[in-house]
């Protein structure tokens, strides 16, 4: 005779068919829907694209890589944009594909749910809480998003599940047992399960915080209480096993916070504290604070689940404390009649009592999880999600109490459930008031937004380089982030930019861009409209940006596409063939040009499209007769300013590129310059000269300052840098400015080149404290941390009497987690002046990663006084 299966085993076909039932569901929704991706749900699908592009060609050893990697993301938990990549290699890419993700953690959270509910109950509630998850308003409206909150929901139950089951696991000798579970032939030895489940919480844990860093506000709790009462209670070995699953969650984690850290900690303080007080949510120190996910929550769950389910506990409890003549047995309520039998007395009170604490451990992690959410200042019913799923299990519960002759209200609750669902998604217009819901989904019906046409538009005018298109609306429809995703598809080539959001930047943004979109009537959540107006103005009225295109949009208005006529890069395929070297073939600048002010030129290169793709030119202007003042200024940067687009089969192909530029002379310039090439292979480090047609410039304080001219984003940068020196009073004037630039360039290429060029210059002349500056700055953008601390040393070894050398020496080392190191710089930038209170900021950190309280107790004191 076979061995019995356990009864959670038997559950798992109908599980199976509860999460197909889901599966059916989601995608008859996605099949009827033709809505456009919203701000958040096109930037996290852009996230998916990045990922799915660096995993086309992993280099699994290359540390390098895998830092570039890590920093794909560098705000956002990259698990999600990860685990998206093997569906976008199946099924292609797009945003149904891409939602095809969420198949997978529904079965993660389904799963999750029932183990929960079979282990603290019976199969019977796993089962019913697994089903009427797929009934919750809040769980199926962002299911079918693609969003970071589904996923967060499913990881955060799965270690909820994990960390139950090791919980409530007890070793047992081999003695005690005869039959034991194994796979393949290998036994499971029953002492080793709560190390199992234990290994299994700490891969959980450390995957929900690659998911979101808010899953630690629902796990934080249940953590600690377990902590305190295994402490309490003495048990050595369950501590030990804790500590594994957090060793394991860390060292999952680990890699992609250490990198991403900072970033982490300041768009967190905007998510949070900057969200809230621009959407207006009550501050803590109001009842309305600490009741505003209470007062959602019936519309969270629907209230015909929560009224049932509530009315099903009531039930019990009432019964179970007046009646006392109710136990639980195979899943089902039944009545017993107690004649004063000791055993059965003390049988009903030991499952009371294991009721009771399970009900306990739940509303530990519920109670737990409110409070700590509640504490984010930022309110939104998203952010409460990861709780529903427990809560399931306590309304599953409910509902299974019910006695038989109740049994309709609990289908009846189903049954309304169900029906709210299908008002909620379907694309019914005219709904009863009574099922219309402030979590309805609509799927959608066909509205052409023309995204892909913008795109097509952009790449037909430009095939050979990579676009960036400043977007003035802010619609959910038209945003930003959604052109910008559509331009992702079309193999990474175009991007798109919000622009016109700052007053003060008006002219810049219209300068430094080649195509904007506007648009007629609604423009959006635009913060500051007075700036939208005032770009939209100037773009209509420039003489330099002409009207490419327009088209007509869903809702009555219409959609502007403006190119610049004379545009900054232009690529032209030539007739000759062969992998010629790269040629200056012409300069153009004017007959004289003032000092200090940006100066137009233009130049024509030509070369074979492998050349030109990985070429940085190094240009110097240099004064002919030799005077030391003034006496040169640089032009380097990457040949199509690196905006080229790569082609497949083109190699060897001949290509004429023209840039129409402006570069910066020094304010003390003056004389006659002419100017000298070198070609440095990106790839390679390969250098040779390039040859220069004759060319002349004159530099005459009296000549008048050239309007428009916009200096590339290399040369920006370098003047950016020569900020830097000043300290930190300088810094929010360098990176508001940088903030600017990497809207202009979405890729950040300008810092890269601006890194390469420098590194070699920094090679010709290695005491050059300028370049050593530049150098500093630009590896700091490109976030290459050990690269940067050796360029800071570099900085202290040429700039040793400024003490904020040492202070940005110091401060990579701890974005490295480098105490000691960082403690170094300091000390020598406090013996030259012991008054900055920036430097007693840093010591303190330095002295507190170190677990030096008193000292940074004493630092922090001085910092304050300063």
């Amino acid at each position: 005779m076979g061995a019995t299966k356990p009864d959670w085993i038997k559950g798992l076909p109908i599980l199976g068919l509860i999460w197909l039932t889901g599966a059916v569901i989601d995608r008859v929704w996605f099949a009827i829907d033709q809505s456009i991706p919203g701000w958040d749900q096109a930037d996290y699908l852009t996230g998916a694209m990045n990922y799915w592009r660096a995993l086309q060609s992993p280099q699994w050893f290359s540390q390098s890589w895998w830092a570039e990697f890590w920093m794909l993301s560098s705000k956002i938990p990259p698990l999600v944009y990860i685990s998206t990549v093997p569906f976008l290699s199946i099924f292609g890419t797009g945003v149904e594909q891409s939602t095809i993700v969420n198949l997978l953690y529904s079965a993660i959270l389904l799963g999750s749910v029932y183990g929960l509910g079979a282990r603290l109950f019976d199969v019977q509630v796993g089962l019913w809480a697994a089903a009427i998850c797929l009934l919750f308003p809040e769980l199926y409206r962002i299911r079918l998003d693609f969003l970071l909150d589904y996923p967060l929901v499913a990881m955060v139950t799965l270690s909820i599940f994990t960390l139950t089951m090791w919980a409530v696991s007890k070793g047992e000798s081999l003695s005690k047992s005869q039959n034991h579970p194994s796979f393949h032939g290998l036994t499971l030895h029953p002492a080793s399960y709560p190390w199992i489940w234990s290994i299994a919480f700490g891969i959980a844990f450390g995957l929900s915080l690659l998911t979101k860093q808010t899953a630690l506000l629902f796990l934080a709790v249940p953590i600690a209480w377990l902590l305190f009462t295994f402490l309490w209670q003495k048990a050595w070995i369950k501590l030990a096993q804790l500590l594994l699953s957090l060793t394991i969650a860390l060292t999952i984690c680990l890699p992609w916070y250490r990198l991403n850290w900072l970033l982490v900690l300041t768009s967190s303080k905007r998510a949070t504290i900057d969200s809230a007080i621009v959407e207006g949510d009550p501050p803590l120190n109001t009842l309305a604070a600490w009741i505003f996910y209470l007062k959602l929550l019936p519309s969270l769950v629907s209230y015909p689940l929560l009224i049932a389910g509530l009315v099903g506990l009531l039930l019990y409890w009432k019964r179970s404390v007046i009646l006392g003549e109710w136990f639980i047995s195979g899943g089902r309520l039944r009545q017993k009649i107690d004649y004063g039998g000791l055993r059965k007395r003390g049988y009903r009170q030991a499952i009371y009592r294991r009721w009771w604490r399970s009900l306990g451990w739940l509303a530990v992690f519920l109670a737990g999880g409110y409070l700590l959410s509640s504490l984010n200042v930022n309110k939104d019913d998203r952010y409460i999600t990861p709780l529903l799923p427990v809560l399931a299990v306590v309304l599953a519960q409910g509902l299974v109490l019910f006695p038989d002759r109740l049994r309709g209200l609990r289908w009846g609750a189903v049954g309304l459930s169900t029906l709210i669902m299908v008002f909620n998604l379907m694309p019914i217009e005219f709904v009863p008031r009574f099922w219309s819901s402030t979590y309805s989904h609509h799927a959608t019906l066909a509205a052409d937004w023309h995204h892909e046409d913008v795109i097509d538009e952009v790449i037909r005018t430009d095939p050979y380089l990579r676009s960036t298109v400043g977007v003035l609306p802010s619609l959910p429809s038209f945003n930003q982030h959604n052109l910008n995703y559509f331009g992702v598809l079309q193999n990474f080539q175009v991007y798109g930019r919000q622009v016109g959001t700052r007053l003060k930047q008006v002219e810049q943004d219209a300068r430094s861009l080649s195509w904007f979109v506007t648009k007629s009537g609604d423009q959006g959540s635009i913060r500051q409209s007075s700036a939208l107006t005032a770009l939209e103005k100037t773009i209509v009225q420039s003489s330099d940006l002409q009207l490419k295109k327009t088209w007509s949009l869903p809702d009555r208005s219409t959609l502007y596409l403006y190119h610049r006529q004379v545009p900054t890069l232009q690529v032209q395929p030539l007739e000759t063939k062969g992998g010629q070297p790269v040629r200056l073939e012409q300069v153009r600048v004017p007959n004289q040009a003032a000092p200090g002010q940006p100066l137009p030129v233009t130049y024509r290169w030509s070369g074979s499209w492998k050349e030109l793709k990985s070429g940085l030119v190094l240009l110097t202007w240099s004064r002919t007769d030799g005077t030391k003042a003034g006496n040169r200024w640089l032009h380097d940067h990457a040949i199509a300013l690196g905006m080229l687009q790569p082609k497949a089969g083109k190699d060897n192909a001949q290509f004429q590129i023209i840039e129409r530029l402006a570069m910066l002379p020094p304010a003390n310039a003056a004389g006659s310059y002419t100017l000298t090439a070198t070609y440095l292979n990106s790839k390679t480090g390969e250098t040779y000269r390039i040859p220069v047609p004759e060319v002349r410039l004159k530099i005459n304080a009296d000549a008048i300052a050239i309007a428009d001219a916009q200096v590339d984003f290399v040369t920006r940068l370098r003047s950016l840098s020569a900020l830097i020196p000043k300290g930190v009073s300088a810094l929010p004037g360098v990176f508001e400015q940088i903030g600017s630039i990497n809207q202009y360039d979405p890729t950040q290429s300008y810092a890269v080149q601006a890194r390469q060029t420098l590194a070699y210059r920094l090679q010709q002349e290695p005491k050059n404290l300028e370049f050593a500056y530049n150098l500093a700055l630009a590896t700091v953008l490109t976030r290459q941390v050990d690269r940067a601390i050796v360029a800071f040393e570099r900085v202290t070894q040429l700039d040793s009497k400024n003490p904020y050398a040492y202070a940005y020496l110091a401060f990579v080392n701890l974005y490295d987690f480098r105490p000691k190191a960082a403690q170094t710089a300091l000390r020598s930038a406090l013996a030259l002046n012991p008054n900055l209170p920036e430097l007693h900021a840093l010591n303190g950190v330095a002295a507190l990663m170190q677990g030096n309280l008193v000292q940074a107790g004493q630092e922090a004191r001085t910092f304050q006084k300063g």
